[in-house]
């Protein structure tokens, strides 16, 4: 189990947010009018509203960084992980009301509306006060460092971005490779802290080894408990967007020992 939440060099998060956000505009650039209205695994959500949620996340941080601070608890990166399920209506309300205000009109007024959200986000990025250590940014569920909070738009860019790259299929999404990495990091350490243990190793190369699960220890050699799969694969389970019994079923996931099955503790990330 992790002591506290791994750290992200601020730097290589703030050049990889950028990276996976200027990937994100391409794509929606690249929409047509009919792509809009497609389905997404999102519930109802179509692709507007999935588009009016990811903007909602970009420009959330430019729009409130200077928000008085009002004393809130501090909140690390695995309690964010923890939490942030629990604000999942407020969320689906605010892709709505944005899709409906920006998002109903044609490919050119959707694309030109994500572009100001990512405008938004990306000359933050370049500004100092994003590379202060001391900065804090106020959210509902707590106090986060400005550094953390980049982080979890991290992991709003790539969750999504696979969203919408499975709404429009069947091209694989350019993601930044070390956005990909830290968000698979996050929600590794985010399932050792849910359940905490030693008898599993859980393997995501080339990024991630966590040990997790209550029963014996392994000290040595090969572990009895071993998991391993892709990167993209563990964020759908990670997230709920992939069925471990049939990502089991499939090969996307190796999983070896009488402890193995991960189902009862998936997703950490609602």
């Amino acid at each position: 189990m992790p002591a506290k939440s791994r750290t992200y060099q601020p730097q290589k998060v703030r050049a990889a947010l950028a990276a996976q956000t200027g990937a994100l505009r391409a794509a929606v650039d690249a929409l047509d009018t009919g792509q809009l209205d497609l389905p997404t695994r999102l519930g109802d959500w179509r692709v507007r509203e999935l588009l009016a949620h990811l903007a909602v996340q970009l420009d959330y941080v430019p729009a409130h960084l200077d928000d008085p601070q009002e004393g809130r608890a501090p909140l690390d990166l695995l309690g964010w992980v923890a939490a942030v399920g629990t604000v999942a209506p407020l969320l689906d309300e605010q892709a709505r009301v944005r899709a409906g205000a920006d998002f109903g009109g044609d490919a050119a007024s959707v694309a030109a509306a994500f572009g100001r959200s990512a405008d938004a986000l990306t000359g933050l990025l370049e500004k100092p006060e994003a590379a202060d250590p001391a900065r804090r940014f106020e959210i509902r569920l707590g106090s986060m460092a400005l550094s953390d909070m980049l982080v979890t738009r991290l992991v709003e860019t790539v969750v999504h971005a696979d969203d919408l790259a499975a709404a429009l299929g069947p091209a694989a999404f350019p993601h930044d490779r070390q956005a990909v990495a830290a968000v698979t990091r996050l929600l590794a350490d985010a399932f050792a802290d849910r359940a905490p243990g030693g008898a599993v190793e859980l393997r995501i190369p080339p990024y991630a080894v966590v040990q997790a699960v209550e029963g014996p220890r392994h000290t040595r050699g090969t572990p009895p408990n071993v998991v391993e799969t892709d990167p993209l694969t563990w964020i759908r389970l990670a997230t709920g967007r992939a069925d471990w019994a049939a990502a089991v079923e499939s090969a996307a996931v190796a999983a070896s020992g009488e402890r193995s099955d991960l189902a009862a503790h998936l997703p950490v990330l609602g």
